[in-house]
């Protein structure tokens, strides 16, 4: 070890090479990123961030993280895994679960500290997703009581403390045929083909559906993302290329650039933690980039009232899968699902209204007051009554119905917290699927901050002396939940994230609104809507700490009126019992979170009737369905 290095250096460096011994792969590269994630792909390792005042707690996790990694890259095969995985949401979140307690139990037989290791990073990650105050049965928390209840039955390891009480909900099912299943899989653990045959048996005796109807066309997507994904990464190798996850993490984070050049021992600097791969999401609207600022010229720098970012190194825009693994997502999703339940029933008939209405826009269209045709029925009268009149016909015709593409911008801040952000995430998967149906693409956007009170952007500011007006401290986290591009079925899983303890802090509007914005203006689509869903003003302690208390707020401003003085997208706001009228100027405020997805339609579905009457004109009219 060199004289100049730290002991946090020391520890990152150590880190990577036990990942490479374990996984038996000299070519990975370790880095570093948020402290809540981790994950592999391909060639590459994410592992959470060490703090700098590294306590034996932390460093267990740390390495908890880098073990369930290393296990899952040395012993998993993906092909195996995807062909034999189940379609059944809830089927294949267990399926996925068992398969990482096997890479685990494979190690912790091998390894005696490894075992210590992983049940550090599940107690942090179960207590911080708050699972230890769970105390009864939920067909979402199923799959995790059957990964440590099969983890149990291989290695002898208990549950963690803080999901012993949701286990033990679950271990009177660990009977009969379910038990001699688990004698069955110690036995195949070597074997994952074999294992994995007996793990769907085991998910059969516990009378769940496989989804076999899907399961051709599911493994072929699976099949088909793997090549996306080996053609999009340059250091994707043979056993990697779908995107391998270290499950027993539960997330995954971009969190460095990818075009970074560094290794193991050196990926983790300070100055390179936290940044994101180059470009902007307005070259490309479905990739991830940069958030951009508005330009300023270089004479306001010293100016308060010109809005500024004191760095852009530490923002990050990244998809949502990037955020959370498989297994995690897949539980929360079935959260969604259950809280969706009962909501459907009010918002699906206002769904169906809007898709009639947009169907008929799209077919529908008559041409009155012709020589020939159909006969028009409606103008008899007039010829029983004046004989001289003569007859009048129509013909229906295809309306020039433009092409659409609309972007949900929803705030992810903490104030959304509960029931908000579920009726938020349920309204835009609702609306998603029913402006697919009726060829109308839809893009579904997140914006929160990467941490509180400020992050690596403080931490700068605060190294480099506290210049004054230093403008934006915080870092910016900006989510694609679903891309335009993407159909439902493969982006709806993703919503989950948004039911993510951790996920939802601070909200940077001005920002947030000129992202979303510089994706749609990049669209080629004739007609682009921007939906935003907020329910309060923007809020950034660190931020307005030390600039003007209306710092944030004139920025968004600034931004909504470039918007709707200058551009073509379409402006709509939403404001769950915060008055958004005053910002802009197509709004509507609801007192209750339970009223957005109904007013997410009606507003829509006012939108395309305005375009109706301007696309339509002269004798042109729509016919209801």
């Amino acid at each position: 070890m060199s004289e100049q290095e730290s002991p946090l250096e020391s520890f990152k460096r150590s880190t990577a090479a036990t990942v490479r011994a374990m996984a038996e792969r000299e070519d990975l590269t370790v880095t570093y990123g948020a402290a809540e994630v981790a994950g592999a792909t391909g060639a590459r390792v994410r592992l959470p961030l060490p703090p700098r005042d590294l306590d034996p707690a932390e460093a267990a996790q740390v390495r908890g993280a880098a073990d369930a990694a290393a296990l899952r890259l040395r012993y998993h095969d993906a092909q195996i895994h995807n062909r034999r995985a189940p379609s059944g949401e809830v089927a294949r979140a267990i399926f996925d679960g068992v398969e990482q307690a096997r890479v685990e139990a494979l190690g912790v037989r091998r390894m005696v500290g490894v075992g210590a290791n992983l049940t550090a990073m599940l107690e942090e990650r179960y207590r911080r997703e708050g699972l230890d105050r769970v105390m009864d049965r939920s067909e979402a928390t199923l799959p995790e009581a059957m990964r440590l209840l099969v983890r149990e039955a291989l290695t002898g390891e208990p549950p963690p403390p803080a999901a012993k009480a949701m286990v033990d909900a679950w271990r009177s099912i660990m009977e009969g045929q379910v038990a001699r299943d688990l004698v069955e899989l110690d036995a195949a653990i070597q074997d994952q083909d074999s294992y994995s045959k007996l793990t769907r048996r085991l998910i059969q005796d516990l009378d769940l559906d496989l989804g076999e109807m899907e399961q051709e066309t599911d493994s072929q997507e699976a099949e088909s993302e793997g090549e996306e994904d080996a053609e999009g990464d340059s250091e994707s190798d043979s056993d990697g290329g779908e995107g391998q996850v270290a499950g027993s993490e539960g997330s995954l984070e971009t969190g460095e650039p990818e075009s970074s050049e560094q290794d193991g021992e050196t990926s983790g600097t300070e100055e390179g933690d936290g940044e994101m791969m180059p470009g902007s999401g307005d070259e490309d609207p479905d990739k991830p980039g940069r958030p951009g600022t508005l330009q300023r010229n270089a004479s306001d720098k010293d100016d308060p009232n010109v809005y500024r970012a004191f760095t852009l190194q530490c923002d990050e825009v990244c998809n949502a899968d990037d955020l959370c693994d498989p297994d995690e997502l897949t539980r929360l999703r079935a959260l969604l699902d259950q809280q969706l339940a009962h909501l459907q029933s009010v918002t699906s008939k206002l769904a169906n209204r809007l898709q009639r209405r947009l169907m008929a826009k799209q077919t529908r269209a008559w041409e009155f007051d012709l020589e020939e045709g159909m006969l028009d029925p409606a103008r008899l009268s007039r010829v029983v009554t004046n004989p001289t009149y003569p007859l009048s016909y129509k013909i229906e015709k295809e309306m020039n119905f433009r092409d659409t593409v609309v972007s949900l911008l929803i705030d992810n801040s903490g104030s959304m917290r509960g029931r908000p952000i579920t009726v938020a995430a349920m309204s835009a998967d609702l609306l998603a699927r029913t402006l697919e149906r009726c060829g109308v693409k839809v893009e579904i956007l997140g914006f929160t901050t990467r941490a509180w009170k400020g992050g690596q952007s403080r931490e700068r500011w605060i190294a480099a002396g506290k210049p004054p007006n230093p403008g934006r401290l915080n870092d910016l986290r900006h989510i694609v939940y679903k891309p335009a591009d993407a159909p439902w079925r493969r982006a709806r899983r993703n919503l989950g994230l948004m039911l993510r303890e951790g996920i939802l802090k601070e909200n940077i509007d001005g920002e947030a609104l000129a992202w979303a914005h510089g994706r749609l203006i990049a669209r080629s689509e004739q007609r682009r809507i921007l939906m935003v869903i907020s329910d309060g003003a923007p809020v950034d302690d660190s931020t307005l700490s030390v600039n003007p208390g209306n710092y944030l707020e004139r920025h968004l401003r600034e931004v909504i009126a470039d918007i709707e003085r200058n551009s073509p997208v379409e402006l709509v706001a939403i404001g769950i019992g915060h008055d958004v009228t005053r910002y802009y100027r197509r709004a509507v405020t609801i007192v209750d979170a339970e009223q957005l997805g109904g007013t997410m339609l009606e507003k829509l579905a006012e939108l395309f009737d305005e375009d109706a009457k301007v696309v339509g004109g002269g004798k042109k009219r729509g016919r209801a369905a």
